[in-house]
């Protein structure tokens, strides 16, 4: 007859196990109480040591008025050397939205996106020692935003407009009343930004942005993914003026080549 082991043993023996195969649960509680919060930890964090963190500062609308365009802005400074910033949104039928590597630049990054429903927004931050630093915001919604078909899509201006960028430097202070502690970029890139959830409509969607400076430096570089909202709007902080003129070079995820030196 086999021999039954105490409940105790077998506890221990579990947590063994998950410690030996990396699986490991986030430090602390989910802010949010979210039911998918461990499905989106394996998903996108993998095995990697996972603390929810006041650090990372997500800010976003208290509800969303147009769900095809929702501003959010993500802040982690002092966490010392950020490696990778990953957005993405619990309910959204696509849930991510971007990855982002300040390679050059500050730890923030500021977007619009497309928001199915009301759901917890999160941006997770890696550190140069692996672990996932999670913050996130609550944003209402009545939803839609990933279903819809944009408006150049709708009146078929963006065969007109496709892979054209602009971009504007300026002073830019992260306190009310505060002077300028650093030099935000703001860039657009004219893109219909498809989810492929519409009818008819394919995916189609700008994927990879990669920002040099005049000494070919790599600033920043991102993935973006299909929430990011119709004609894209990226905003970057830099600690010092970066030296133009500006390189961008990406691509969407049907070959078009997006770049060139920003006006």
């Amino acid at each position: 007859m086999p021999r039954k082991v105490p409940m105790f043993r077998r506890a221990a023996i579990c947590l063994f196990l998950l410690s030996v195969l990396g699986l490991g649960r986030a430090e602390g509680v989910d802010p949010f109480g979210s039911l998918l919060w461990p499905d989106l930890q394996r998903e996108f964090l993998g095995s990697a040591p996972v603390v929810f963190d006041a650090r990372v500062q997500v800010q976003g609308p208290a509800f969303a008025e147009d769900p095809m365009n929702v501003p959010i802005s993500i802040a982690a400074d002092g966490l010392g050397e950020v490696e990778q910033i990953m957005v993405f949104v619990d309910r959204n039928p696509i849930r991510k939205v971007l990855e982002y590597f300040p390679l050059g630049a500050l730890p923030r990054v500021a977007l619009r996106f497309k928001l199915q429903q009301a759901s917890p927004v999160r941006a997770a931050v890696k550190t140069r020692d692996g672990v996932w630093h999670v913050g996130g915001t609550w944003v209402d919604s009545a939803g839609g935003g990933c279903t819809a078909p944009g408006e150049t899509r709708r009146d078929g201006s963006w065969t007109t407009t496709l892979g054209e960028t602009s971009a504007r430097l300026f002073p830019h202070s992260t306190a009310a009343g505060a002077s300028s502690d650093s030099t935000r970029l703001r860039l657009r890139v004219m893109h219909p930004m498809d989810t492929g959830l519409a009818g008819g409509i394919p995916a189609f969607y700008i994927n990879r942005l990669s920002l040099r400076d005049a000494n070919g430096r790599e600033l920043m570089r991102l993935n973006a993914y299909e929430p990011v909202s119709e004609n894209p709007i990226f905003s970057f902080d830099f600690a010092q003026p970066p030296p133009g003129p500006l390189q961008l070079v990406g691509s969407d995820n049907n070959g078009n080549r997006i770049g060139g030196a920003l006006p």
